[in-house]
């Protein structure tokens, strides 16, 4: 009978396409061909039952519990491990509550809260000045993160060709900083929704620092609640929400808007999505984002479409998000002493882990970033031209 040793190395060695050195039980074993990238030491072995049930889930959880090291660049080995995405083993049968948790507005209030709480003053350690939780926008090759948030949030706001007075809506706003650039520079008014408690005051202090009680407003709500608050919405805008939703309820989500947005309004939807319809990634869903779920393009589409969205544009922006993810890694541990007095060990290393393989999956395609420009029916009144 094999040991597990001999099993694990048998499992590992088909990673073989990114040379490695493994080091497992005081062996040495090269995978791959090559000089080694990186170097990956087990402390303990883990089980064949738990690594073809969940290959992310064993190993992540292994990393966080320091059972699984990592010498080298901790994002370069993910980078070359992630590239064989397609031989992770995963056993959805076994996995159900894991990957498809309730879509009620109770369940979904707490998956949110569960990572957007932790506490402003944790975010603020690594997110930049606009505190954006979002893909960044590189114009020029030595843009810094704040600038390119700012891109992002001003690219985004001509995208949807502001007027003064017009109504605009936020799903999903975070801390607030779209809404507060497009009040300032186009004197729009503006609603912010969010589940987030901590988000939900943070933006609210923010509206009274900077004097704009007379442009925006938050609310603490779900967007299912969106058509009771009875009001119309020239435009609207979700930047990293619809990733929340749960396919289930996809159509729901454009359901809401279509209700609240006046004939011929522009809707912008900005969220990670994929190739191919998949249930995410358990080591993700049960640590990161519960509940999360990443929708294809082609079912987004499909969607809005059958509401009469008319689609204008969509454009990826999914390298943008690989030196965004670096960039917050960079922060993240730049700010290590301070991070260690708020959290553990394992949570700190859950936490590089979930930094490096998001950039990972971004920079070799296994997600994108996309941004879906629409409009309420059809509008002939916006330039011939991508005016932005």
């Amino acid at each position: 009978m094999e040991t597990t040793d001999n099993l694990m190395l048998k499992f590992l060695q088909k990673f073989e396409e990114s040379p490695f050195l493994l080091k497992l039980n005081g062996k040495e074993h090269l995978i791959g061909s090559g000089p080694p990238t990186f170097i990956v030491e087990f402390k303990k072995p883990i089980s064949m039952l738990e690594l073809t049930k969940s290959t992310s889930l064993a190993l992540g959880e292994a990393y966080m519990r320091g059972d699984l090291e990592i010498e080298g660049d901790l994002y370069t080995a993910l980078d070359n491990f992630l590239s064989q995405r397609e031989k992770f083993s995963t056993n959805p049968s076994l996995l159900k509550r894991l990957l498809f948790p309730p879509v009620s507005k109770k369940n979904q209030q707490k998956e949110v809260s569960s990572h957007y709480d932790i506490g402003n003053d944790f975010y603020k350690l690594w997110l930049d000045e606009t505190m954006s939780y979002s893909c960044g926008y590189f114009k020029n090759e030595n843009d810094s993160l704040y600038d390119a948030q700012l891109n992002k949030i001003n690219y985004t706001l001509k995208k949807l060709r502001l007027k003064e007075n017009m109504k605009l809506l936020d799903i999903g706003c975070g801390w607030g900083h779209l809404l507060i650039t497009a009040a300032k520079k186009y004197k729009v008014k503006g609603t912010g929704i969010t589940l987030s408690k901590e988000q939900y005051k943070e933006f609210k202090e923010k509206i009274s620092e900077e004097n704009l009680e007379n442009y925006l407003s938050v609310e603490l709500m779900d967007y299912r609640d969106l058509p009771s608050l009875n009001k119309k919405f020239d435009r609207v805008v979700s930047i990293g929400m619809l990733e929340h939703v749960g396919r289930k309820n996809y159509g729901k989500f454009i359901e809401c808007v279509k209700k609240i947005l006046v004939p011929g309004g522009v809707f912008l939807l900005h969220y990670i999505s994929a190739l191919k319809e998949f249930d995410g990634d358990p080591w993700i869903k049960k640590y990161i984002f519960p509940g999360g779920t990443i929708p294809s393009l082609r079912e987004i589409e499909t969607l809005l479409a059958e509401y009469n969205f008319h689609t204008l544009d969509v454009e990826n922006l999914r390298n943008h998000y690989t030196k965004t993810l670096l960039c917050w890694n960079k922060n993240f541990h730049n700010n290590l002493s301070k991070i260690s007095e708020m959290f553990d060990k394992e949570f700190i290393r859950m936490w590089e882990m979930y930094l490096c393989s998001c950039a990972a999956v971004f920079h070799n395609g296994i997600v994108d970033l996309h941004q879906i420009l629409v409009t309420n029916g059809v509008n002939n009144s916006l330039p011939l031209i991508r005016w932005y």
